[in-house]
């Protein structure tokens, strides 16, 4: 006899087929979107802002696109040598480098610019606000060589000492002391959290610190570094690295890929062509990674849930 205890097996059955049923659907659709993408190969350069970029991007198009991302920690240099080699198929956030392009996109029509990422960067000399109360004309460069017996360490001598990041970072301050003629030394701290580690006693305690910073950086919102005013940047003033002595151009950061997989139909070609967001947007990211001490994933889906409407126009 047909039972109630037996109808509510076969629905209950019946339930499970068709809830077996979508979820090989959908593990199917998935399958099928990653293999339509495949893998993505992106340079991850090594500060905070750019990883912003990388794993908002890597978190996008796993979750929307169903690729495998492929996050590549190294330089701003090497990155473009990968364009050649096939090993990296985009930079998320070019800072200038025109030799390169010039190589890469002109000459050996590897690479091409994808636009902008929407930020603007700014590279310059900085020092912490509380000397600027002290030492009110330090920001004039005219003035610096009178401070520089301030900023002397074991590591210059008798000059003072400037401080860089990474020795991979776009710089000219080498260039910039000596065509200057100030009496200082560049050192190399030799990573972004040193030279914030720098930034932050300094204005902590009151050590003298003069250095190199940039923005879009989540740092200035923490400790407001202050501008020192160098010559004027004109175009072409910085052309010859040797003999520059004019402050650092502005950046309108741009994007590059690898011609061939921006030609794959690859749909996280489109995504990294689309992508664009504000110094703001990166900031909140990257504090998230730094200060609250996210994982770049976790940072990452933080973001691209409270801004679903910006995520729809990378992916349309």
């Amino acid at each position: 006899m047909f039972t109630k205890h037996h109808a509510l097996k076969v629905a209950s059955s019946v339930v499970m087929a068709g809830a077996l049923v979508a979820a090989l659907t959908l593990n199917a659709g998935a399958a099928q979107a990653a293999a339509k993408c495949g893998t993505v190969n992106i340079a991850n350069n090594p500060w905070v802002g750019y990883n912003a970029d990388a794993a908002v991007v890597q978190y996008v198009a796993k979750h929307s696109l169903g690729c495998n991302v492929v996050l590549k920690d190294i330089t701003e240099q090497v990155s473009w040598q990968g364009f050649a080699s096939g090993e990296i198929d985009a930079i998320l956030e070019n800072w200038g480098h025109q030799d390169l392009a010039a190589k890469y996109i002109t000459k050996l029509k590897v690479a091409e610019d994808l636009g902008s990422a929407g930020n603007n960067g700014i590279i310059g000399w900085y020092v912490a606000p509380w000397m600027v109360k002290k030492y009110p004309d330090i920001t004039d460069w005219h003035n610096l060589n009178k401070y520089a017996s301030l900023f002397k360490t074991s590591e210059s001598g008798s000059q003072g000492a400037f401080l860089d990041g990474d020795p991979s970072y776009v710089t000219n301050d080498s260039a910039l002391v000596k065509n200057l003629k100030l009496n200082y030394k560049v050192v190399f701290t030799g990573s972004e959290a040193a030279l914030i580690t720098a930034f932050r006693n300094s204005e902590k305690n009151h050590k003298p610190v003069i250095g190199y910073f940039y923005e879009p950086h989540w740092f200035l919102a923490e400790v407001p570094l202050v501008h020192i005013k160098l010559p004027t940047w004109t175009n072409g003033c910085d052309a010859n690295p040797k003999t520059v002595a004019c402050d650092y151009p502005p950046y309108a950061l741009n994007k590059v890929g690898r011609v061939a997989f921006m030609n794959s139909g690859s749909p996280a070609a489109k995504l990294i062509k689309n992508f664009s967001w504000t110094n703001a947007d990166q900031n909140s990211v990257a504090r998230s990674i730094s200060v609250d001490k996210l994982t770049p994933d976790a940072a990452a889906k933080k973001w691209v849930d409270a801004h679903p409407d910006i995520v729809k126009k990378w992916l349309a």
